[in-house]
């Protein structure tokens, strides 16, 4: 972080409510935080808080009722910038090879060219998937699906990168190591990502700052900057460290104060 006090993402007192016929369900209420440039967010909360809703708020697919979203000072409306998505499936194409699926958002997006198709390779080789790149997505583990998905969206050089649940289809084992893998990749790439997660030991082993929602409607309840005394800041170096047993009975606690 250091440098980085820009600040690239800002919500604004965001209301948002579910209409059905019932009437309405609110989900958010007077939600407000921002996130600088490179920074890494985890955010978590009671189960069906409405975390998922607010990176669909984020990434655009929905409309807050009230409220303002801005991205690089301009209102997401009138913003250009590119919001990467990676979900807990990798919603990779069997019928593609590796290389095939890493290329797909730049067709969507008409972008494909000699240059990119040949940062696709680069990617690719950069994270292990060389080899791989003729095969189809069945023949690779989980782990190596979920880092062809995150080169997927990276090739896009995507200004904020939302993470939603993206490790919890995976097992344990893997789940540890994909989550240490890819949260090196992107402090790397020093590129800037919100994860939602139901994990708080994952929230703390990745995110430079945790931000704590209430139970619906959701609002923010307590931010947690995550402070590391270690020669080598990684997500498994974090979850031997002490502060690690700190943060997350801190954490814990702030979840269960009001069950």
């Amino acid at each position: 972080m250091g440098k980085h006090t820009d600040r690239i993402l800002e919500l604004k007192s965001i209301y948002y409510s579910y209409h059905n016929t019932d009437g309405e369900t609110p989900a958010i209420t007077d939600l407000s935080f921002s996130v600088n440039e490179s920074e890494f967010i985890a955010i978590v909360g009671p189960s069906g808080c409405g975390k998922s809703t607010l990176l669909s708020l984020i990434s655009g697919l929905i409309a807050p009722e009230k409220g303002l979203i801005k991205i690089n000072g301009r209102s997401l409306r009138e913003s250009a910038a590119n919001i990467g998505y990676m979900l807990q499936h990798d919603q990779l194409f069997e019928w593609r090879t590796i290389y095939h699926n890493v290329l797909l958002g730049l067709e969507i997006q008409h972008t494909l060219s000699a240059r990119t198709r040949e940062k696709a390779h680069e990617l690719l080789d950069t994270y292990g998937l060389k080899q791989f790149e003729n095969s189809r997505p069945s023949e690779l583990s989980g782990g190596m699906r979920q880092r062809a998905a995150l080169v997927r969206t990276l090739i896009l050089e995507p200004d904020i990168l939302l993470l939603d649940e993206p490790f919890s289809a995976l097992d344990y084992q893997t789940r540890l190591r994909v989550g240490d893998d890819i949260g090196q990749i992107l402090k790397r790439e020093k590129k800037t990502a919100i994860l939602v997660t139901h994990d708080l030991s994952e929230a703390i082993s990745l995110a430079d700052r945790i931000i704590i929602l209430t139970s619906r409607p959701a609002t923010v309840q307590q931010t947690v900057p995550l402070i590391f005394n270690l020669e080598d800041d990684t997500p498994l170096n974090r979850r031997n460290a002490q502060e690690f047993k700190n943060y997350f009975s801190l954490i814990w606690k702030e979840l269960n104060s009001d069950a």
